[in-house]
């Protein structure tokens, strides 16, 4: 077919002309690979294993962080053993004069205001003074006060009444002042502090909260087999109201067809009788089982 097209379009089908041949490029002499050679005349250059200096060991990850877990220890020792040396509390800033009257409130909310304090306090007897802990730097309140009673008697029955009351939607703790009361009572930020509110609970009452946790799951457990058996029991009257649905809808339909039936028969018995004429009586009284 290219033989019949014009001069121009076969210029369009011309091959090329073929690759002029280049020489390849010869390597770099650092990229050529040279041949094996010995190592026998460098055995003079080496050192002498007399006077090599030893080895350093280097410090392992785990080492690492066993180490500065040590250091910081030891500055946490320090530090404790310097504050218990320094801490008098005698020299305690808690605003009230007898520590055998002073009760310590704690877990307050910090909108609670001293006049609310005083109101709640006062039933159990006269209050001599109120001191609320307040932040040095902020000046906003630090969630626990001293209430110095005129009375120790008053002291000890609000100990024992308002522990755990409810103020401002904070259950609050009530204890003695143990600062300036217990020689051997140190805080929380000397190593002491841990009470009966932080130390967790007790084995009993671990013991019945994990009965209490295995009762509700009990409970859980029986619940969803009653709604089970209440399933599958709604799922059989289900099933057997379908069952005597569909038996009624067959029960119907053999009547009518029983009733289309029987009406064809009196239809044809009929047709006959007006068909013999004078022999009809006799085939209605045949039919009527006369005869």
């Amino acid at each position: 077919m290219t033989q019949f097209l014009p001069p121009n379009l076969l210029a369009l089908f011309a091959p090329r002309d073929p690759i002029p041949y280049v020489p390849p490029i010869e390597k770099h002499k650092n990229h050529r690979k040279l041949p094996y050679t010995g190592v026998a005349q460098f055995l003079g250059e080496f050192e002498d294993p007399s006077e090599t200096p030893a080895s350093s060991r280097i410090e392992t990850r785990e080492e690492r962080k066993a180490r500065k877990r040590k250091e910081k220890q030891e500055q946490a020792n320090y530090k404790l053993e310097r504050d218990l040396a320094l801490w008098n509390p005698k020299k305690l800033i808690t605003g009230t004069t007898n520590a055998y009257n002073t009760l310590f409130v704690a877990r307050m909310n910090y909108d609670t205001s001293e006049h609310k304090l005083r109101r709640e306090f006062e039933v159990y007897g006269p209050i001599k003074k109120i001191f609320m802990i307040k932040d040095a730097a902020t000046g906003k309140p630090r969630g626990y006060a001293f209430i110095e009673f005129e009375h120790e008697r008053d002291m000890h029955a609000a100990n024992k009444d308002a522990n755990g009351r409810k103020i401002d939607g904070h259950r609050i703790l009530t204890d003695i002042e143990r600062g300036r009361t217990r020689p051997d009572w140190r805080p929380r930020r000397l190593g002491k502090g841990l009470g009966k509110s932080r130390s967790g609970p007790s084995d009993s009452r671990r013991d019945e909260r994990r009965r209490d946790d295995d009762r509700d799951r009990d409970r859980d457990r029986e619940r969803n087999r009653d709604r089970d058996r209440d399933r599958r029991r709604r799922s059989r009257s289900r099933e057997y109201r379908d069952r005597r649905r569909r038996s009624r809808s067959r029960e119907k339909r053999r009547s009518r067809d029983r009733s289309r039936e029987h009406g064809r028969r009196d239809r044809y018995r009929r047709d006959e009788m007006s068909q013999y004429g004078e022999y009809g009586a006799e085939i209605k009284a045949e039919y009527n089982g006369d005869y």
